[in-house]
């Protein structure tokens, strides 16, 4: 078998540590991994396979011999590095938003819609975290009956903000527990610790957030149905790792809870922890590290005909963007 040359963009952030950790966990036949960060991250050097590899500069020269380059270091990166990744040859597969709902750029989720990356002309997106959770679990619902309409709503931990969101919650809280001031936000718009923010991204003019109509828009394209009706309510949570979200799905015909659980137990990347009579459910600290998408409290909607209400949980940092960024580099490897 074949091995790949492999560049990681933004190597020195949360999701690009976990990209390299996770290559080197599942084993990807990586020839060689050339690490790219920022003029200011430069310099450094992080663990492969038992050696310290120094991160580079990125640059438009960055990518000679590169067969695969892993993208998470901002919109704007994407936007001016990206196209120049793949005239060099190299496929890329870009965690942000930069290219999601372009036309002619597949996005992806290789448990829901693998064969779009039949049509890919270079460049690949990897959808928002919050939303490659919820298509996981909902495509096998979806394949048994149409899902005509989705309410969700996030409780999104800090790290789907990155480092400097983790330690302002870890100061605001122990501030807060030694009886102190938590002092002034820095990365939020208000303090974090024992709190929720229901504001995710910028508000448009409606009052709606990115992050929310992310969901909307990303969700009818990945499941190839521009009519699916979709609304989202987005929250930051004072967690450290891993989202939940509360989802409600009404479907063209009915699916018992117990025809729910059957389908998402076989189905790929779910794991399905259900059983209200013992109190078995997914939480954030059983997500953690894992690479497979939790679904709980599944129970009939009876305020509507057929309606169905799931509980959803996932490692953002792992499924919700580098597992899922990996798993197409899988797939197109072989």
């Amino acid at each position: 078998m074949s091995k790949y040359s492999v560049a990681i963009v933004g190597a020195t952030g949360a999701v690009g540590e976990k990209m390299l950790n996770i290559v080197e966990e599942r084993g990807f036949l990586a020839r060689s991994v050339r690490l790219l960060a920022s003029e200011r991250s430069a310099g450094s050097e992080l663990k492969f396979q038992d050696e310290l590899i120094l991160v580079e500069r990125l640059d438009r020269n960055s990518f000679s011999g590169i067969d695969f380059a892993l993208f998470s270091a901002g919109a704007e990166v994407s936007r001016k590095y990206a196209p120049l990744a793949a005239a060099e040859g190299a496929i890329v597969i870009d965690n942000r938003s930069a290219f999601r709902m372009e036309e002619d750029v597949p996005l992806v989720v290789p448990e829901v819609n693998p064969q779009d990356l039949q049509n890919h002309k270079g460049i690949i997106a990897n959808p928002n975290c919050s939303t490659i959770q919820m298509v996981v679990v909902l495509k096998p619902l979806y394949d048994y009956s149409r899902i005509k309409r989705i309410v969700v709503s996030t409780y999104q931990s800090v790290s789907g903000t990155g480092w400097k969101a983790t330690k302002e919650l870890q100061r605001q809280a122990r501030a807060i527990l030694d009886s102190r001031p938590a002092g002034r936000p820095e990365v939020y718009p208000v303090q974090i610790a024992f709190n929720l923010i229901p504001h995710i991204d910028v508000f448009d003019d409606k009052g709606y957030t990115k992050e929310e109509m992310k969901m909307v828009h990303e969700t009818r394209k990945i499941m190839h149905d521009p009519e699916i009706k979709i609304t989202a309510t987005t929250v930051r949570v004072p967690v450290f790792c891993a989202h939940s979200e509360a989802v409600n799905i009404e479907t063209e015909k009915k699916i018992t809870a117990q025809k729910a659980r059957e389908l998402l137990e076989g189905a790929p990347g779910v794991e399905v922890m259900d059983d209200f009579h013992k109190g078995i459910y997914p939480t954030p600290i059983d997500a953690e590290g894992r690479d497979e998408c939790f679904v709980g409290r599944i129970r009939e909607d009876d305020s509507v005909p057929n309606g169905l209400n799931l509980w959803i949980v996932a490692d953002n940092l792992r499924k919700g963007a580098a597992l899922n960024a990996v798993q197409i580099m899988e797939l197109l490897a072989h």
